[in-house]
């Protein structure tokens, strides 16, 4: 097959290559009979220019960390991805591409995180995978002032994007490129497809400003290539300055046409998300000197051609792999750490680490969170953390922490601003670069503004660590636009996303040595604002036991009708109200060493965060009243349902029935856990301005009310 050459920059094979990546793209779409390929038709010379000439990969070994990385931003061109993948070497077989968005394929309609596959985010989210790029050019920029000494660049990659008109209009782009400006990541360099289509239409329609122009005034290195999208010596040339480039990160406004050599779909809105037709492709095969009849056909040439990028990488490998060899006699501490890190393995056993709270005192969970991460922070030097302007709030700083910035790269504390989402989306970033982790905070009620950066945490498993504070109405007078009420069964309704609601210090504590060993998904810690009694371990349940996401702090049973039943002795009749009399005790509850682990309950509080002490206050006065409440601490629910049944009903027992749930929050659900016959004693509308004392007590989350639902389950149970 002969192609001429038309287009400066390329070489007559150059011109076969681009030409497989665009027939591959519109086929695997073609045959899904969905899908966007107009994209991958517009930006297939780029992408073939970075992938063989530029990046720095090796398809042997997706998960080299020292690879360049590629992020596909506009991820709905995912077909162009896919054969970029496939052509290059990469473990995605041409009938992976023929199976494009299909069930249980490696290929679905938007990138998947798949570091084994080369698939380095997940995105189709517009936004998230540029602001994913600069939290990964951070993640590089640290690692490299850590590990780097003279004379051994151990971390030297680059990061590069291919974004959309959507990225670049999405706010969270705006957020995250603001902040990389600002720290001049000039490791950071990003292909903006500027096809000028939108699904609406031309972009004019809503999108008309100097993006050049709002680039330059974020900081960034600007370079305009015009034309088609062909041209790729000018495209190189700016590829060049881009990679030159030593105080900024780099945008390159590449002038595409969407459905480039499409007799009748080029420049169309209709060629972004639908199939061109199997009549449309015909003709553009004959445009291109293409056999018509021929479909999904990588011709030799290519093939071979191709397998130079696997040979390069192999040997870009090799050349790393003798460096670090040479590294690790050198520095062989540094050495140990980075394959240490690599393998998932802490450098400090979080156990003996971990600050202790003794009981009698009052504190805040945010300030316990604070006081953990000065303790552990110090013996974690590839955790990052930072806060979204809220630092003296979150207490997400240490005593020695030290921001990171442009002329600081070997900071840990990361000043994120007014950005919540960006926040969200760039700490993604850091925790997929294989050796850093990251967390980040603000209010819990700004989760909503992050929320789609924890959606695709959640969905894509990324270990990323969400701080959240002011976690209820106790934050007091802030009033209803702070009191989070809905939040945390917002967050629970996301699968994978573990939410810790502590009860104490010693709870938080736990929370975080569980986040910081768990490295499959992410977790978030609410917070408390106010102070919090920190409960006294040896009287009860051990906050040891939060890995298992709820467990029994009290079993407020006489420990003698409990051995009585067990022992087949008859168990004294029940009185109207449905209590067991106290012959002993009374007024008194026994705790559940003296119970044992067989103790019968009458009523079930379960609690979560700083209702748990409501529960205990309120299970210490129904004793008085010889009703026998177990009350439950639930910090996670989602460990909680992974327990094995036996434990689980070992922690609510499903022959109670009478139960009662406490959550400063809307009842959304509670109902699993509650039954027909459970009260809830939380919110069920907005909060208010006032102390926090007075929210309370004015919505009902008071130890009087918890007796009081108490008393009305168990009669609901008659």
């Amino acid at each position: 097959m002969s192609v001429s050459v038309k287009n400066p920059g390329l070489s007559e094979l150059d011109e076969l290559c681009i030409q497989t990546i665009r027939f591959l793209s519109v086929e695997a779409v073609q045959k899904a009979n969905s899908g966007h390929p107009g994209m991958p038709m517009g930006m297939a010379p780029a992408a073939y220019m970075l992938w063989t000439k530029y990046m720095k990969h090796n398809p042997a070994n997706p998960k080299w960390h020292n690879r360049d990385r590629f992020v596909l931003s506009a991820g709905h061109g995912s077909a162009l991805l896919y054969s970029m993948l496939h052509l290059t070497g990469y473990d995605l077989s041409l009938d992976e591409v023929k199976n494009f968005r299909q069930w249980g394929s490696k290929t679905p309609g938007h990138p998947e995180y798949d570091p084994d596959c080369g698939v380095e985010v997940t995105t189709g989210p517009l936004g998230q995978g540029i602001s994913n790029a600069v939290g990964m050019a951070i993640a590089q920029k640290y690692l490299a002032s850590h590990f780097n000494r003279d004379g051994f660049p151990v971390i030297d990659y680059k990061i590069y994007v291919i974004a959309s008109d959507g990225d670049l209009q999405e706010g969270v782009a705006s957020e995250a490129c603001s902040l990389a400006g600002h720290l001049g990541l000039d490791n950071l360099i990003v292909v903006y497809d500027d096809n000028h289509i939108s699904i609406d239409g031309d972009t004019d329609l809503s999108f008309t400003e100097d993006r050049a122009k709002r680039f330059e005034s974020y900081g960034w290195n600007v370079q305009v290539v015009g034309g088609d999208g062909n041209d790729m010596a000018s495209f190189e040339k700016a590829l060049k300055n881009a990679e030159a480039e030593k105080d900024r990160p780099t945008v390159i406004k590449l002038r595409t046409h969407i459905a480039y050599g499409s007799p009748n779909m080029q420049d169309t809105a209709a060629a972004h998300g639908s199939p061109l037709g199997d009549d449309e492709i015909k003709l553009i095969k004959e445009k291109f000197g293409w056999d018509p009849e021929k479909s999904f056909h990588v011709p030799d040439q290519v093939k071979a051609h191709m397998q130079q990028v696997q040979q390069k990488g192999k040997e870009a490998e090799a050349a790393w792999d003798k460096l670090f060899a040479d590294y690790a006699k050198a520095h062989p501490e540094l050495a140990a750490q980075l394959q240490d890190a690599a393998a998932g393995k802490l450098p400090v056993d979080l156990d003996k680490a971990l600050p202790k709270f003794e009981p009698g005192s009052s504190v805040a969970t945010r300030k316990a969170s604070g006081m953990v991460l000065g303790e552990l922070m110090p013996k974690l030097p590839l955790v990052l953390g930072g806060s979204a302007d809220l630092t003296p709030s979150n207490n997400t700083h240490w005593p020695e922490a030290k921001d990171f910035q442009k002329d600081a790269p070997d900071g840990r504390y990361l000043r994120f601003g007014i950005r919540e989402h960006g926040m969200g989306a760039i700490m993604n970033g850091i925790s997929v670069s294989g050796l850093a982790r990251a967390y980040g905070g603000t209010f819990l009620v700004f989760s909503d503004y992050m929320r789609g950066a924890i959606r695709v945490a959640a969905l894509s498993k990324y270990p990323s660590i969400f701080v959240f504070t002011h976690d209820s109405i106790g934050l007091g007078e802030d009033g209803p636009t702070h009191q989070p009420v809905e939040h945390a069964a917002a967050l629970r309704a996301i699968p994978n996303l573990l939410v810790f609601r502590p009860a104490d210090a010693n709870e938080t504590a736990q929370a975080w040595k569980y986040a910081l060993e768990n490295r499959d998904g992410p977790v978030a810690l609410l917070l408390t604002r106010q102070g919090l009694p920190v409960l006294d371990q040896d009287k009860y349940g051990s906050a040891a036991n939060v890995d298992k996401g709820a467990y029994v702090l009290w079993r407020g049973c006489p420990a003698l009708a409990s051995r009585r039943h067990l022992s087949g002795e008859a168990v004294p009749a029940l009185r109207p109200t449905g209590i067991l009399p106290v012959e002993k005790n009374k007024g008194k509850m026994p705790s559940p060493r003296e119970q044992g682990q067989d103790a019968l309950a009458t009523v079930l509080l379960l609690a979560t965060g700083s209702e748990v002490s409501v529960a205990l206050d309120a299970a210490e006065a129904l004793a008085k009243e010889n009703i026998a409440a177990q009350v439950v601490s639930m910090p996670c629910w989602e460990l909680f349902e992974k327990q094995d049944q036996k434990y689980k009903d070992s922690v609510i027992p499903p022959d109670v029935k009478a139960r009662v749930g406490i959550e400063a929050g809307v009842e959304q659900g509670w109902h699993k856990y509650l039954g027909d016959n459970g009260v809830f004693v939380g919110m069920s509308s907005f909060g208010a301005s006032a102390p926090a004392k007075v929210c309370f007590e004015k919505y009902g989350i008071t130890t009087e009310n918890v007796i009081e639902a108490a008393t009305k389950s168990i009669t609901n149970c008659r």
